[in-house]
């Protein structure tokens, strides 16, 4: 990309919130006109997101796609900046091994890839954005920020893509089961479910026509919490679930790992409310745990988990802040404790454990040694447990004091590791080697 173009691009980043804004800003709730049309908190979910009644039987197969209007996008000499996007809706396999509509978007990019071979793909997991449809990472890419008087969302993961595409690479991004299609609800770190529409974005990206991308066209995942969570799972099941998708590196930040350890974490955080999307998709994956949870909640916590069904971060935290789940509780006991106290509650706990599978091609693993909401503790045992199987891993603890707030502390790493996360991985999409660091984990923070 010519060094024009990029302080053109570069411009264009710090007016995106007015960009977003000027789009939904004063949006209000409205009835639906037609028996299709879903309504979410004030922000009707375009058409496009409803699945339709059968799917195909291949996983990654596109349903449909149809153009994607960029919030952020400027006029370029190869084309628009930073690129041309497609809305997509492909067909994947949930955890219970049924078929399941996953919906996001692909962006071909205007930058000339400038490592060698063909264009590369990386395919981007989202971090935690929320469970309402209007929070999806693909609608982000539209509406960067939706803000009316029922919801807050801000499409933060726009950044990783627009420094991606900057570089050449192009970009699918996952909506992931149920955030965004309107037939079910959000498996909110669901490790198979995640890694089930990671793999098939690339898939579904690779059978777009009219595009760079290859058969021959390096892959690399990418993400962050949520995300890296679902990037980690994604290499683990590569081999079994997509073994025609080999992965040239992974990127796997602030990853969810041990969900015992972040559900204690996250209670009583700003982001308490993910206990409740957490729970919300335990209930969806599983319905036969529906009886055991009912019997625990008390009214209030039968109606956050309502009401969270539908909410974005940004309506997390300001709802739900250092909410503790003890009051959600007919006896007064947090969640963590009725979970490991319920054998089919911690057996589907247990089952979302990230490190018991050896992953496919090599993974920078990336955790602030202060991130005390997604635990630092918990994603450098996932750096142990993949370093004993043999992995090629390399491990990045980013040092940084802690700032009191656990939501800093964990969202800090994501913007100061970013361009050496986004540097490594470029790397390996170009052919370049890497050397595990595994040995150095006895010394390693």
């Amino acid at each position: 990309m010519p060094a024009r173009q990029r302080r053109l691009l570069g411009a264009a980043f710090t007016v995106v919130a007015c960009v977003g804004a000027q789009a939904l800003v004063g949006t209000t709730a409205s009835a639906a006109t037609a028996s299709d049309e879903v309504v979410s908190r004030g922000v009707t979910i375009p058409e496009f997101y409803n699945p339709p009644a059968t799917l195909p039987a291949a996983n990654g197969t596109l349903v449909r796609s149809e153009p994607l209007p960029l919030a952020l996008s400027l006029p370029g000499l190869d084309g628009p900046l930073p690129g041309t996007a497609t809305r997509l809706m492909y067909k994947s396999t949930d955890s219970n091994g049924q078929p399941v509509a996953v919906t996001g978007a692909y962006i071909e990019p205007s930058a000339d890839w400038s490592g060698s071979g063909p264009r590369p793909l990386v395919a981007v997991a989202p971090g935690t954005v929320g469970q309402g449809d209007q929070c999806s990472a693909s609608m982000g890419l539209e509406h960067p920020l939706v803000f009316n008087s029922q919801t807050v969302s801000v499409g933060y993961e726009d950044l990783s893509i627009y420094r991606l595409l900057a570089e050449g690479v192009a970009v699918v991004v996952t909506d992931y089961a149920g955030l965004g299609a309107t037939d079910r609800l959000h498996t909110y770190v669901n490790r198979i479910d995640e890694a089930h529409a990671v793999l098939d974005a690339v898939r579904a990206a690779r059978s777009l026509t009219g595009t760079s991308v290859t058969a021959a066209s390096p892959v690399g995942l990418y993400g962050y919490s949520q995300g890296g969570g679902a990037t980690a799972a994604a290499a683990e099941l590569q081999s079994s679930y997509a073994p025609d998708v080999t992965l040239s590196g992974t990127y796997a930040g602030a990853p969810p790992a041990d969900l015992t350890s972040v559900t204690k974490a996250i209670d009583g955080s700003e982001l308490a409310g993910a206990l409740g999307w957490s729970l919300n998709g335990f209930l969806q994956s599983d319905p036969a745990l529906k009886p055991l949870a009912e019997a625990h909640l008390n009214a209030a916590g039968k109606a956050a988990l309502t009401d969270l069904s539908t909410m974005c971060v940004g309506d997390a935290l300001l709802g739900y802040a250092y909410t503790k789940s003890t009051s959600w509780t007919t006896d007064g006991q947090s969640l963590s404790e009725i979970i490991a106290a319920t054998p089919a509650f911690k057996a589907y706990v247990d089952e979302q454990r990230i490190g018991t599978l050896k992953p496919s091609g090599p993974v920078r693993l990336a955790t602030g040694v202060s991130d005390n909401l997604v635990p630092h503790a918990q994603a450098r045992q996932l750096a142990v447990a993949w370093c004993a199987k043999g992995a090629d891993v390399s491990y990045k603890p980013v040092v940084l004091p802690s700032v009191g707030s656990a939501l800093l502390n964990h969202f800090a790493p994501l913007l100061t590791d970013q361009g050496d996360a986004i540097s490594w991985l470029t790397d390996r999409l170009a052919g370049r080697p890497t050397t595990s660091n595994c040995w150095t984990m006895p010394v390693q923070p």
